[in-house]
């Protein structure tokens, strides 16, 4: 989706305090301890190790949000990093620990991803998903799937059944069925919220607003974004840093409402969406795709880190100044490999949590 010139210059002007409150930086080793929402971390054990997820970022605020349905979200996304921490705290693989959290959040109807998963322009939903390996570098991607119930785990046996990184469509279907991975009828994504969604964005395209000044585009803006903003993000990822001192990020999402052409985002796309490297960080998106894969967002913290010796919390804040300088919005997850992490977003909200060797989860939605 192209942003106009008016919200591009609200983002380049806004970016740098959104970014400066939605970014706290915060560390899974000793020393001072940091605070988010509230939330303060516990001193871990001597082998720590971490893991942080997200289910999305977009128009979230509290005055949209009925107590009800922030309890779900709440619930779901606590569940997720248990799911994880249980796998971590007996010594398993981070990249086990991932699968079992976004198989968690892609079986529920919360999030925009597995049965949750928006439709397209045509009425069918279109999954895609990635997994990356930080010790090895090695990575699988799928995209375009219809029947697959959980991408994420397929995405992991192109990467270690398969010579190849991604695979699309069919034939990514028929691969799957080889493996002997689930598949569902098409009619399982299906879910009501998501349908009427799709509704109205085609309402939207029907009737576009009318024309207005510089100023009334300006104000108006903020106002017409936050109708959508919910409805293309949602994406869920997780990033991982084990005993073994192992990396590892995953990404999954049904893409975007009313997307049309065999569209296909950042979410599998190694680089862009995703990206794991032991001598850095692993990295997962959420966001404006096409914008992501333009400043290859998931590498360029990585690369930051690398090549400009920058921690963390500052390479993931630049980077996401770049997406929001082109017109792009959204956030990202990080963890390094001295368990340090980092949950940058340029939105009103971001579904994030964290959860370390104490084994207490915590769950952000907000930007305070």
């Amino acid at each position: 989706m192209v942003a106009d010139k008016s919200r591009r210059r609200f983002l380049e002007a806004a970016g740098a305090a959104a970014l400066a409150s939605g970014l706290a930086s915060h560390t899974f080793a000793g020393g001072p301890q940091e605070k988010s929402g509230g939330a303060s971390q516990k001193t871990p054990a001597l082998r720590p190790f971490g893991f942080v997820i997200h289910g999305g970022a977009g128009t979230i605020e509290r005055s949209r949000m009925t107590p009800e349905r922030e309890k779900a979200y709440r619930d779901k996304l606590s569940e997720a990093l248990r799911a994880g921490f249980e796998v971590l705290n007996r010594g398993g693989a981070c990249l086990d620990a991932v699968v079992a959290a976004i198989t968690l959040l892609e079986d529920s109807p919360l999030f925009n991803a597995g049965k949750g998963a928006v439709f397209t322009n045509a009425g069918t939903n279109e999954l895609d998903s990635s997994i990356m390996d930080g010790r090895t570098l090695k990575a699988g991607a799928v995209a375009g799937l219809k029947r697959v119930k959980n991408p994420i785990l397929l995405a992991r046996l192109v990467m270690e059944q398969s010579p190849h990184v991604l695979m699309t469509g069919d034939g990514a279907e028929i691969f799957a069925q080889q493996k002997g991975v689930e598949l569902v009828d098409p009619k399982y994504f299906y879910t009501e919220e998501r349908w009427q969604q799709l509704q109205k964005a085609k309402d939207a395209e029907k009737s576009p607003p009318p024309k207005r000044s510089k100023l009334e585009r300006e104000a108006f803006s903020l106002k017409a974004d936050s109708a959508f903003d919910e409805h293309k993000f949602g994406t869920v990822g997780a990033v991982c840093l084990d005993k073994a001192g192992n990396l590892g990020a995953g990404t999954s999402t049904g893409g975007m409402t009313n997307k049309r052409f065999g569209r296909v985002g950042d979410s599998p796309i190694i680089g862009a969406g995703t990206y794991a490297n032991n001598e850095t960080c692993a990295v997962s998106c959420t966001g404006d795709g096409e914008y992501f894969i333009r400043t290859v967002v998931a590498h360029d913290v990585s690369a930051q880190m690398q090549y400009g010796g920058k921690p963390l919390a500052q390479a993931a804040e630049s980077t996401l100044e770049r997406v929001a300088k082109i017109g792009g919005t959204g956030g990202l997850i990080g963890i390094d490999r001295q368990g340090n992490f980092a949950m940058p977003f340029n939105t009103s909200g971001m579904y994030r949590g964290w959860i370390g060797p104490e084994g207490e989860p915590h769950v952000l939605i907000y930007r305070d």
